[in-house]
């Protein structure tokens, strides 16, 4: 009698069966796993962020039977090295990275799945090398457009969390919270770490009651303590919104039509405060083939309720 594979057995967690540190030039390596069934569909996953790293969890969306799944960590994430290097790491260079990891894994094309900045991801590298792209689902779209930032961190906080936008500007001195944007922008991207380690840990709470449809007590830190662990995400999340990105302002809505021929789901939080709906909205309508699915009862996380299955699902109908 054959035994199970413990790595695609579906009664057991999807777990890595091979894992490997690549070079990728400028001095970075990236951490990357293959799971799921070394058969299977090929089928990339891009992390949010960015910053936040290859989650375990972010391995429940695949089919152990039906996917061989490549999770990584982009440049200066997760365990990925330099960690938190921001040094050549730009839009581009990590478009390059996913092409690196298709070739090394003789990959010729796959099914692409990100959500929020794994999402603006995703659709550079398909605009980038759409032959490439058998497929995309996408969660929370994010198009890396300023419109977008100025909304999740100041103008939507202001209508819907005016408490948490009030305490998020009240850790700024006077004179920087007629732009509290900028203000944080510039705290986090100083190298000096009583600068941006207090700032991180505000943003890194602020942005996470941001993400919930419904959190419970959501508070700022008032006290840091030096020996905690540095959030890493809104180090890394400065660095690109300092640089808009590294995309032209709305360079992936007018590169929609590149994704002619490519079907896509975006599965997307009704009261997703980050990332509201409009902008799903608006690239389903300028991208033939793609389709729209709305969570109501969801925000931003993908663990709401409803929305981890309905990447499942979406993925399933693509395979």
């Amino acid at each position: 009698m054959t035994r199970p594979d413990p790595t695609t057995s579906p009664a057991a967690p999807l777990r890595p069966y091979d894992a490997i540190m690549l070079e990728v030039g400028d001095g970075h390596w990236l951490y990357a796993e293959e799971v799921g069934n070394r058969e299977g569909v090929p089928a990339l996953f891009l992390h949010g962020g960015p910053g936040s790293g290859a989650q375990h969890m972010s391995r429940a969306v695949f089919d152990p039977g039906k996917h061989r799944a490549i999770l990584f960590d982009q440049r200066g994430s997760g365990r990925s090295h330099p960690y938190l290097s921001r040094t050549a790491n730009t839009t581009a260079h990590l478009i390059n990275d996913i092409e690196r990891i298709r070739t090394h894994f003789g990959i010729e094309q796959w099914l692409i799945v990100g959500g929020s900045w794994g999402s603006t991801l995703a659709l550079a590298y398909a605009q980038a090398h759409p032959s490439r792209v058998r497929g995309m689902v996408l969660r929370a779209l994010f198009l890396g457009t300023r419109a977008e930032v100025q909304w999740a961190f100041i103008d939507g906080p202001k209508q819907f969390r005016p408490e948490l936008y009030a305490a998020f500007v009240a850790f700024l001195d006077e004179g920087e919270r007629s732009d509290p944007l900028a203000a944080y922008l510039s705290r986090l991207n100083d190298p000096d770490p009583a600068v941006h380690a207090p700032a991180a840990h505000v943003w890194n709470a602020y942005e996470r009651a941001l993400s919930r449809l419904n959190p419970q007590h959501p508070k700022l830190p008032e006290r840091f303590d030096e020996n905690s662990r540095l959030p890493p995400t809104p180090l890394m999340e400065a660095h690109y919104i300092a640089n808009d990105f590294f995309l032209e302002e709305d360079a992936l809505l007018k590169g929609a039509s590149k994704l002619a021929g490519i079907p896509g789901t975006i599965v997307q939080g009704r009261y997703d405060l980050l990332c509201p709906p409009a902008n799903a909205y608006a690239l389903t309508q300028a991208w033939p083939g793609s389709e729209l699915r709305i969570i109501e009862a969801a925000g931003h996380d993908v663990n709401e309720a409803g929305t981890l299955a309905a990447m499942q699902q979406a993925l399933l109908e693509m395979t």
